[in-house]
């Protein structure tokens, strides 16, 4: 099984630089029909994608294996709620690529009489859990941090009284004023970029899930944002993984 893990990884650096043709094409397919150039370009462009999506879906095959090993992995954590969340998170990327195995299956024949509509809803259904699963694991690291970086400067102002702030200023109230509340959100808000922009893998992980997750909401038809738009999160999303594997440092662990 782990030589099998292994052997699987060595694809999917191929995987992501494909996706990241692949969503490029759609931009730049979408570009081209806003742009109404020749229609011929346009077809090209979209049977270029069609046909990158099918080898990213044939790089895939076995990546359940890799998900479910990951998945037994995560159950032995000790944080109940990172526990929960990647145990179940794996376990839909583990259905996300069977389903989308099963797509490969049916769009080269193998399988005939397939409905394709069918297993792409369930394959995107699957991957949008995974991805609303990841994006809990990264808000509640997010949270974490503050939490710590409160704690600590709450020590600093009990060793320096001085230093501390009057009470009305740390938190709003029902009664405080519009200006006081701004302070509170301005300062919040700049505490979490400051958390975010000292953990990098936090940060990266966030910014790829949340472009992500506009992909399978669009495809389900949840929340529709267009070719366009859709392209764009999924270039993004795949330079970040690519500079994950690049930098394996800037992968959020576990």
């Amino acid at each position: 099984m782990d030589s099998w893990v292994r052997f699987n990884s060595q694809s999917q650096a191929k995987e992501r630089v494909l996706r990241t043709a692949q969503y490029a094409c759609m931009l730049l397919g979408y570009t081209l029909h806003k742009s109404r150039v020749a229609t011929d370009l346009h077809r090209t462009i979209s049977d270029l994608e069609a046909h990158m999506s099918l080898t990213r879906k044939l790089l895939r095959l076995g990546n359940s294996v890799e998900a479910l090993q990951a998945a037994k992995r995560a159950i032995h954590l000790s944080d109940s709620v990172l526990r929960l969340c990647l145990t179940i998170g794996h376990l839909n990327r583990a259905m996300y690529f069977a389903c989308d195995n099963v797509l490969w299956a049916g769009k080269t024949g193998i399988i005939s009489k397939l409905d394709q509509q069918k297993w792409s809803q369930r394959s995107f259904r699957y991957y949008l859990f995974a991805l609303i699963l990841n994006v809990t694991r990264d808000v509640y690291e997010l949270c974490l941090l503050l939490d710590s970086e409160d704690r600590y400067r709450s020590a600093k102002c009990s060793s320096n009284p001085s230093s501390a702030l009057p009470a009305h200023h740390l938190s709003p109230s029902s009664s405080s004023s519009p200006a006081l509340m701004w302070a509170w959100l301005c300062r919040h808000i700049h505490q979490v970029v400051t958390v975010l922009y000292s953990n990098p893998p936090l940060l990266l992980d966030l910014l790829k899930n949340g472009c992500d997750i506009f992909i399978p909401l669009d495809k389900l038809g949840i929340y529709r944002t267009g070719p366009g738009f859709v392209g764009t999160c999924g270039v993004l999303s795949s330079v970040l993984s690519i500079v994950t594997m690049l930098h394996p440092w800037l992968k959020l662990k576990p």
